[in-house]
């Protein structure tokens, strides 16, 4: 593993520990969104599936630190949504 994959996976798994903290926080602080456990910690899973799927190469276009981190936030969005509306 080269230093420029190391940092790579910081960024994602960075993204996504702060993802699942605004997720747990906001169904915290606000009385009307209780997402449940699982939601909560579909960022951690988008992680997970992050570093499960990269190994090795090749990558395509899309296959991007900045799009695993999009894909986080995008879950804990949905798992929001799903705290407010489910």
């Amino acid at each position: 593993m080269d230093l420029e994959d190391a940092r790579e996976d910081v960024i994602v798994a960075a993204v996504a520990a702060v993802s699942t903290i605004a997720v747990a926080v906001v169904g915290r602080l606000v009385p009307v969104t209780d997402p449940g456990t699982v939601p909560t910690l579909a960022p951690i899973g988008v992680y997970l599936l992050y570093l499960f799927t990269r190994k090795g190469g090749p990558y395509t276009a899309l296959d991007t630190v900045r799009n695993w981190g999009l894909l986080a936030v995008a879950s804990a969005l949905a798992a929001i949504g799903y705290g407010i509306l489910g």
